[in-house]
Parts: structure tokens; sequence; C-alpha cells
């Protein structure tokens, strides 16, 4: 740790947060500044690798700045926030919402230039498509799976507006500052846009019951669709299949008995996605 602090020239670490992968710090640079010192447990940014170069790219639009960067931790600028997840906790849905969708915007306002590669959506996709069913798997289950993987079979070749996305887009990863609302801790893919906001409608973390009422679904896509200049159909038809991507995610590739909500969100996305394509 000391080495670090050398390193990027901060002092005073405070402990913020853990993650599975990653420590947070708060710590004071030279000029008497807040930033954020993100350290991997395991000396390696892995995965989220990427996502670093992308915000680099970015250049603080829309993002929290990229201060300084080694193999295993990154210095970042200091965000005092609320998140937006904060917001739809305590019942502030309606700026959330908003705030989310504008965010997006200026988030793709520019189309970065990275010099290294990003992983891509069919990549990240894969472990959707080669799912596999458990036999005691409910009927129910393997058909809203079956439904969201096909969506998935078709939007991956026919993606529109390809560019370096956030992919991580959600309410609990854009935190107000100084300069507004601002995304962190991106993965970093290279797909469609429409995909980036795929991953907020269901989100927060804690509001659960909220997001999954069909009035909250609808109106989010209405307001993040105009916002982000999408179609309300491709929104939804994402954000089916990522919700399927994100189960297989969480059962190693192996379908299980799922919970009940969760087959029922991505139905709820299925039926709306419908709709708008017959309206």
């Amino acid at each position: 740790m000391n080495d670090l602090l050398h390193h990027f020239a901060v002092s005073l670490p405070s402990h913020v947060a853990d993650t599975p992968i990653a420590t947070v710090w708060k710590v004071t640079q030279a000029d008497g500044t807040a930033a954020a010192l993100k350290v991997y447990k395991d000396g390696s940014a892995g995965e989220e690798a990427p996502g670093f170069d992308l915000l680099r790219a970015w250049e603080g639009r829309g993002a929290a700045r990229l201060l300084g960067r080694t193999k295993g931790a990154a210095l970042l600028e200091w965000l005092d926030g609320p998140t937006l997840g904060d917001m739809v906790r305590d019942e502030s849905e309606e700026i959330a919402t908003i705030e989310l969708g504008q965010t997006a915007r200026r988030l793709h306002a520019q189309i970065p230039v990275l010099t290294t590669p990003l992983p891509s959506l069919a990549d990240r996709f894969n472990a959707l498509m080669t799912a596999r069913y458990e036999t005691t798997c409910p009927q129910a289950t393997k058909v809203t799976i079956d439904a969201a993987r096909g969506l998935a079979a078709n939007l991956l070749p026919n993606q529109k507006d390809i560019r370096p996305l956030h992919g991580d887009l959600h309410h609990d990863n854009i935190k107000g500052s100084g300069r507004g609302f601002l995304a962190f801790d991106a993965k970093g893919v290279l797909g469609e846009r429409t995909y980036d906001l795929a991953n907020a409608l269901r989100n927060p973390i804690g509001a659960e019951d909220h997001y999954r009422q069909p009035a909250v679904i609808q109106h989010r896509v209405k307001i993040w669709a105009a916002a982000f200049d999408v179609s309300e159909t491709r929104l939804l038809q994402w954000a089916a299949a990522h919700a399927a991507l994100s189960l297989a995610w969480t059962n190693n590739g192996l379908f299980k008995q799922e919970e009940p909500s969760e087959i029922a969100l991505i139905d709820q996305f299925l039926a709306f996605a419908h709709q708008t394509t017959r309206a």
C-alpha cells in the first residue's frame, strides 16, 4: 500500500468499500483534493482493465476522470455522491430516471478513440448462448430463457451503431459530483449503443419490488429511449437478453430452479417488447 501511495503521490488513505476483487480508499492528492484509489486484491485489474482504457478515452466526458493507473490499481476522480441508486431507494425515482438518461447521452455524445481493442458484445453473450439446463429446471424457465436467447441470437449479428460501451451502466455506477452526475466502474465492451441502457432496467439493488412494477418499466423505457435516441423495442429486447445473460453468469452456465421473480421480469421485458413492435 505504501508503494502505491508513493507512486500516485497521495496520502491519508481512508477505507471506503470492498468488492469481491478490490478495495477502494479515499486518498488526498498533493494539491489537497480527494481521489479514489482502487486496489485489486490479486494485483491485476483483469476483466476490468478495458474499462479503465475507456475511462481514459472519455477524458471525463460524462464519466469519472482516470487520474493514474498501474497493473493492479487505479486512481480516479473522487465523486461525493449520492448515487442514482441511493436516490431511487430514497423514492426519488423520477429524478434518477432523468439523470440516468442524460448521463448515458453525455457518455455517448462523442465516440472515444481507443488504442486497445475492447471485448465484443458477442463474446460477452457467449455465456448465455452456451448455457445448459439442469434436468430439474422448470419448463416455464426454459421457455423464457429460450425466448431471450433467441432474441440475443437475432440482435447480435444485426447490431446498430456499434461503439465502445460502458458495459455496466446502472444506477449504482452513476454518482453525483461537482461536475454533475458521472459514470464510473466501466467494464468496456464493443457493441450496439442501445445495449448500454439494458442493465439499468433491472436496477438498483435493494429496489427490486419497485423496478419490477410494469408502470416503472414502461416509464423508464419511454424516458431513456427518448433521451438516448434509441428504439423502445430494441431497448426492451436487449434488456431481456441481458437479464438472461445475468442469470447465466449467476448460475455458472447451468440453469436450475430460478427465482420466479427474475423469470417474471424477463417475461415482462419480452411482453413489452412485443407490444411496442405491434404499436
